[in-house]
């Protein structure tokens, strides 16, 4: 795949055309004026030492360096560049919550919106960190397993939605477990999980799962998002409409805070509810960071390989190929007749 990361650069082509006209009716004047010298081929022949043939190369070699320097500026790019890279972190998985109840609107824009802009800062922050994704709502699934191109966990967010997991519930054990399984084997690597949750329809023994985590060495951090008051839960995510129940009551979601807490305190993590701040995600940082951290090379893929120094090259020897090229006839190569 083939493109310009800087494609407005481009537009400079435009003015490439009016050079060249330019150049031409610059060349008829320079003729007209010569003319009222006397007839050509006698000036010419008066004034041995000058070629004009020279003179156009000179012109079409700066047109071509010109042409060569916008490519430059532009930045071609082209196919996929491997590198291999040495990055010192942790084994992180995080968990995020993708029921119905994560449309409520209780923090801006909605409690998932708000969730995957936590999670988008938290890769960011941790980039150096191995990263795997899992969304549950009644079920728990991989959405990207553990990678430490984590720029690549960041295009996952755009995809994730309620309709990942059509089963509704709040399977917080069986996403616990599942993050547990995601794990390298790697034993001298610090591993710890957050949970982003609002704990709605919590179904039970995610104490025990959090706990069994801790024994294994991993710790499990849980951010509450949403409010201990609640707020209706709308229909879709565009929707004004709120969910109602059988009876026709409209429901209201309310983050379990205290079940947060809970998972929190046995899987020897951190609790912490986020807001419309960036508070919550400090906290998260400042708990990870206490994690040892390993050295670990890993071959990281770039979709496109940067080819302006390729142009680069070419507008250099174009220039040293103008500049060796004199106007006038040149005494050491008057037995090379290249310009006649």
């Amino acid at each position: 795949m083939f493109r310009f990361e800087n494609p407005e650069y481009l537009y400079l082509f435009i003015a490439m055309p009016f050079l060249v006209a330019l150049y031409i009716y610059l060349n008829i004047r320079k003729r007209n004026d010569v003319k009222r010298l006397g007839v050509l081929s006698t000036v010419k022949r008066m004034m041995p030492e000058l070629s004009l043939k020279r003179s156009y190369l000179k012109f079409w070699l700066i047109f071509a360096a010109l042409c060569a320097g916008i490519f430059m500026i532009a930045r071609p790019q082209f196919g996929t560049k491997v590198e291999t890279v040495e990055k010192e972190g942790i084994e992180l998985v995080i968990a995020i919550d993708v029921s119905n109840s994560m449309l409520a609107r209780d923090v801006t824009p909605d409690r998932l919106s708000r969730a995957k802009q936590i999670l988008s800062r938290i890769i960011d922050v941790r980039k150096n960190d191995k990263v795997a994704l899992i969304v549950f709502a009644g079920e728990a699934y991989v959405q990207m397993p553990l990678t430490s191109d984590t720029q690549s966990a960041k295009l996952f967010l755009n995809t994730i939605d309620p309709s990942l997991v059509p089963v509704q519930g709040t399977a917080i054990a069986e996403a616990i477990r599942l993050g547990m399984n995601s794990f390298s084997g790697d034993q001298d690597v610090d591993k710890a999980m957050i949970i982003i949750t609002d704990g709605e329809d919590h179904e039970g023994n995610a104490n025990e799962a959090a706990r069994q985590a801790s024994e294994a060495g991993i710790m499990v951090n849980v951010l509450g998002i949403g409010s201990v008051e609640g707020t209706p839960v709308p229909e879709s995510e565009y929707s004004n409409n709120f969910r109602t129940d059988s009876e026709g009551r409209v429901v209201v979601s309310r983050l379990n805070e205290q079940m947060a807490q809970e998972i929190a305190q046995n899987g020897k993590g951190l609790y912490v509810q986020a807001d419309n701040s960036n508070t919550a995600i400090r906290a998260l940082e400042s708990e990870l960071n206490e994690l040892e951290t390993k050295k670990s090379a890993t071959l990281t893929y770039s979709e496109y390989d940067e080819k302006f120094p390729l142009f680069a090259w070419i507008l250099l020897i174009i220039l040293i190929v103008e500049f060796l090229i004199y106007d006038k006839k040149n005494p050491l190569f008057k037995n090379i007749r290249l310009f006649r």
